[in-house]
């Protein structure tokens, strides 16, 4: 048996600091937020931990105010398939949250995180009881249901370069992930985008490369500073003048 302490374990409650990194407290009542303040608990996730186990019971509701999460799961012949990049500000799980059931899918730390999580019987006394949070977690349930299906077309997509474009741009949404989606810069490892993308680092870094000189990204030391995201988006790049030829098959 492992001497290490679990996640649960090294759970603390969370700094003022942290607090204000927590985008859904700005929108409860003075009432609401002290019940979720006084619920919310801190851990730290270390690279290669799970945050979040495909099958087991949900407890839970998380979000990340620092690090780099990926969300995965896998088929009944081993094929892994990405759903998401967790970057600092986003919340996640929601709806397994509403219903309570088991995760679908695994939620994995790519380097030192630092992880909030709510607890499940406060997120459903906020569901029945505030407005504002209500709000939220409709909005992010409609961007996350756009978000998957993202997923599937960039898994479907042969060109290595619109693969590493679109999970960027996933990475930039301001309602998911509102620290990255209203900045510019994504502190980023080449390797940490292979494990989202699913390609080796040096594809990766053919990809950064393209999308540099199509004028879409700047490649920055420690991260990717985004120039174009609706070319990210949507694989028209300016100085292509055309789309690339997959991205006809991207609608269909």
């Amino acid at each position: 048996m492992s001497s290490i302490p679990s996640l649960y374990q090294r759970r603390r409650s969370p700094t003022m600091q942290e607090l204000g990194s927590i985008p859904w407290l700005r929108l409860l009542q003075p009432h609401e937020r002290d019940r979720a303040v006084s619920s919310l608990q801190i851990s730290q996730a270390m690279p290669g931990e799970h945050v979040c186990v495909l099958g087991r019971q949900v407890t839970y509701w998380f979000g990340l105010t620092d690090g780099l999460l990926k969300m995965s799961s896998e088929n009944a012949q081993g094929v892994s398939m990405t759903f998401a990049g967790l970057p600092p500000g986003g919340w996640f799980g929601e709806g397994t949250c509403i219903k309570r059931e088991p995760y679908r899918y695994n939620v994995q730390a790519l380097r030192k995180s630092v992880v909030a999580g709510l607890h499940i019987d406060t997120f459903h006394w906020l569901l029945d009881n505030s407005l504002g949070f209500n709000r939220y977690i409709m909005s992010q349930l409609n961007e996350r249901l756009g978000q998957f299906i993202a997923a599937r077309e960039i898994d479907r997509l042969s060109s290595p370069d619109l693969r590493v474009a679109r999970n960027l741009a996933a990475l930039f949404n301001p309602v998911l992930y509102p620290y990255c989606g209203n900045a510019h810069v994504l502190r980023i490892t080449q390797q940490e985008l292979a494990y989202l993308v699913g390609l080796s680092r040096q594809r990766v870094n053919e990809a950064l490369t393209t999308l540099e000189a199509a004028g879409a990204i700047q490649v920055e030391y420690g991260g990717v500073r985004v120039l174009d995201l609706e070319a990210l988006r949507t694989g028209v790049f300016p100085s292509r003048k055309t789309a690339p030829p997959q991205m006809a098959a991207i609608g269909a």
